[in-house]
C-alpha cells in the first residue's frame, strides 16, 4: 500500500472554482477509476493557508498508481471539466503541484 500526498497551490481568487471542480467531477472520476481519496482539505493555518488544497490518495502499488492516474487524466469528461473550469475562472486554477509518494511499510 502506498499513499500519495498532493498539495495544490491555487491561483489567488480561483479556489472556489477548484473546489467546485473537485465536488462536481474529480471525486466522482476518482471513484470511477478506483482512486481512493482518503483525505481532502483546504489549509486553514500555515504557510499557504489562503491558496492551498491538500489531499491524500491510496494505491495498492506504484504500478496501480500509474495505471489509475493514466486512465483518469485521459478520461474525456475530466479533460472537458478541466477546460470548462479554467475557462470559467479566466485561466488555470492551479499555480503549482507538489506531490509525494509515502509508504507506511516501515511502521506496519
Amino acid at each position: 500500500m502506498i499513499y500519495e500526498l498532493r498539495e495544490y497551490t491555487v491561483v489567488p481568487g480561483r479556489m472556489p472554482e477548484l473546489v467546485k471542480r473537485f465536488n462536481n467531477y474529480t471525486f466522482r472520476l476518482f471513484k470511477k477509476y478506483g482512486i481512493d481519496c482518503v483525505f481532502c482539505s483546504l489549509t486553514d493555518v500555515g504557510e499557504n493557508s489562503n491558496n492551498e488544497l491538500v489531499y491524500v490518495v491510496r494505491f495498492d502499488s506504484s504500478a496501480d498508481r500509474d495505471e489509475k492516474w493514466a486512465k483518469f487524466i485521459s478520461d474525456q469528461e475530466w479533460v472537458e471539466a478541466r477546460q470548462l473550469s479554467e475557462k470559467a475562472a479566466g485561466g488555470p486554477l492551479v499555480a503549482s503541484i507538489r506531490n509525494r509518494i509515502l509508504s507506511p511499510a516501515a511502521f506496519v
